[in-house]
């Protein structure tokens, strides 16, 4: 049966001991008192762990049906819904112009992360809400704000993004859905999208769908692309529904994983569309959308890797598996547990200083897209947009990487069903894909966010690991276990952006065939960075003199296996990015 416990006490040290978020210049930061903060993550832990928990089987178990053209969730999410949604939990981080509460997002990534731990396919009828809400807070004119906004804030409305079709995933210039302009200015909005996830469900009275089509006679390829909200039920004057908008599920898509929520073909025939923002200008305002997505399905990774280690770590406390090498630790029983096996510890390790690290690592970049969008920070946004590529594709790599190896621990049981480990492999593995699929992020880290302003913002990262160094050389402990690592490992992905520079403009190719190893370079280097800021307040607590020394001791002793055994990789993908791209293109396409 799986489990799930909230690591309250890891939110506690990264958001006030590391990051220290209640003295930060950002709007709203000052409130964020370790009291307050905490009060909100334990209550937010327990509807995880008790009412999201629960319904995770059996979402994986009974699925979405369709009947009728309505879709049925599984049992126990409409009641979860209500439970959220009468909570307050659907607007923490919205605008209280709308009926948000205005908090910052980095609190909200934390409650983010323990209900995607908990049941991430009922998560995604949240999520996609609020992206959706973004887009519409961001582009949309304020009639369409004030019409569309508050019942979405609530998840009275739920929302969806719909880009994809039969013909067309990352090649969004082929799209054929069309938007026909009607006198009264709304537009008629035809075509078929497919993999939309929350497309049509049972939980609410209407869903708002932005939608991405081209308006005849506009530009060809992706210039020509607008952004509309169609909404399932047409909207009255008075904010009442009316008729049925023609938008309808076509189909529901059989899935590896994610089976409690509803992925949908929706079929849109003349259906009313209003547009938000300019004509021809929807790429724009739905990567809005798109980029909120992306540090969503990054935090997915996340959040599968840590329940699928929970759980493993259980299974390998309690199954009893052979002798330690070095002697009997169970000696009244009739074998020692696994977790006293070297090869089980390494993964466990592996598992642990992933997570903890990519925790780190997400709180942070939280703070940066506060910091951008409430105090206007641009240097914030741009290293932002540098690592957006570098949270979805490594921490989505990492994180299934990580449910994988948990399955590991239980030997033949995580093959059966019935422990519940094949799920967390199954949930991680679309986070790869959706959103653009990793390979997708490492081109444009590699092809655009590198050079985006002039390789400002990727010197700004470099100039923040050389100022942590400089400025803790002098603590010899944190030197050698800490600094010198990640040291070797900042050079290693310096000399690959050199690389980049003086071998792209000659070989594009030699660029591009390294763009994932350069991805996964990135996230160690910045995993490396996360430790070593941990590790230095760690060795203050202890030095200081605390109560809960074993918590810093073993994170520190976590940290050092990070920086022992998983930083070194960067100079595995240096070298396979400095082979170039002969060794990739070495085949022509009929020789495979």
């Amino acid at each position: 049966m799986q489990t799930y416990t909230p690591p309250l006490k890891d939110f506690e040290f990264i958001l006030h001991d590391v990051l220290q978020v209640q003295s930060g210049d950002t709007p709203g930061y000052s409130d964020l008192d370790a009291e307050f903060s905490g009060a909100i993550l334990e209550e937010a832990g327990k509807i995880a762990r008790d009412v999201l928990m629960p319904l995770n089987a059996i979402g994986d178990t009974q699925g979405c049906t369709l009947e009728n053209g309505v879709v049925r969730t599984p049992d126990g999410f409409k009641e979860a819904f209500d439970i959220i949604r009468d909570g307050g939990w659907t607007g923490l981080s919205a605008d209280p112009e709308y009926g948000g509460q205005g908090m910052p997002f980095v609190l909200g990534t934390a409650v983010s992360e323990m209900s995607l731990s908990a049941n991430q396919s009922f998560n995604m009828y949240l999520s996609l809400t609020a992206g959706a809400y973004e887009a519409i807070h961001t582009h949309g004119s304020e009639a369409l704000k004030a019409k569309f906004l508050p019942k979405m804030v609530t998840c009275e409305w739920t929302g969806t993004m719909n880009l994809t079709e039969p013909h067309c995933g990352t090649d969004l210039g082929m799209m054929r859905s069309k938007a026909d302009p009607v006198r009264d200015g709304t537009y008629k909005i035809s075509g078929q999208k497919i993999f939309i996830s929350a497309g049509e469900h049972d939980m609410v009275e209407n869903i708002i769908h932005l939608v991405l089509a081209k308006i005849p006679g506009g530009p060809a390829g992706v210039k020509g692309i607008s952004l509309f909200i169609v909404p399932k039920f047409l909207v009255n004057e008075d904010g009442s529904l009316g008729a049925r908008n023609g938008v309808a599920c076509g189909n529901l898509e059989e899935k590896m994983g994610i089976h409690g929520n509803s992925t949908c073909v929706m079929n849109y025939d003349e259906a009313e569309g209003y547009l938000v923002g300019e004509e021809h200008k929807g790429l724009r305002a739905m990567f809005t959308m798109m980029n909120a997505a992306r540090l969503g399905v990054g935090l997915q990774g996340l959040a599968q890797a840590s329940v699928a280690y929970q759980n493993a770590l259980d299974y390998t406390r309690e199954r009893l598996q052979g002798r330690d090498v070095t002697g009997a630790k169970n000696p009244t029983g009739t074998a020692d547990p696994l977790i006293v096996h070297p090869d089980v510890r390494r993964s466990l390790m592996d598992q642990k200083s992933f997570i903890e690290g990519a925790r780190a690592f997400l709180l942070w970049n939280a703070t940066l897209l506060d910091a951008g969008e409430l105090s206007d920070d641009k240097n914030a946004e741009g290293l932002l947009s540098l690592m957006t590529p570098v949270i979805k594709g490594f921490l989505t790599d990492k994180g299934f990487d990580m449910t994988v190896q948990a399955q590991q621990l239980y030997g033949g049981h995580g093959y059966i069903e019935e422990t519940g480990a094949s799920q967390f492999v199954r949930d991680a593995r679309i986070a790869m894909i959706y959103e653009g699929a990793n390979g997708i992020q490492a081109l444009d880290l590699v092809g655009r966010k590198l050079a985006s302003g002039g390789g400002k913002h990727v010197m700004a990262f470099f100039d923040l690991v050389k100022t942590f160094i400089k400025e803790n050389e002098g603590d010899a402990a944190l030197k050698a276990d800490f600094l010198d690592p990640l040291k070797a490992a900042s050079k290693d992905m310096q000399a690959a952006a050199m690389y980049f520079m003086s071998e792209a403009p000659k070989n594009p190719n030699a660029a591009l065939a390294g763009s994932t190893d350069f991805m996964h370079l990135f996230g160690h280097v910045a995993l490396g960075l996360m430790w070593a800021r941990m590790a230095k307040v760690a060795s203050e607590k202890l030095l200081e003199g605390t109560s809960d020394a074993a918590f810093y001791e073993t994170k520190l002793a976590t940290g050092r296996y990070y920086m022992a055994r998983s930083l070194p990789e960067t100079a595995l993908r240096l070298a396979r990015i400095n082979s170039g791209a002969e060794p990739v293109m070495g085949l022509d396409a009929e020789a495979f």
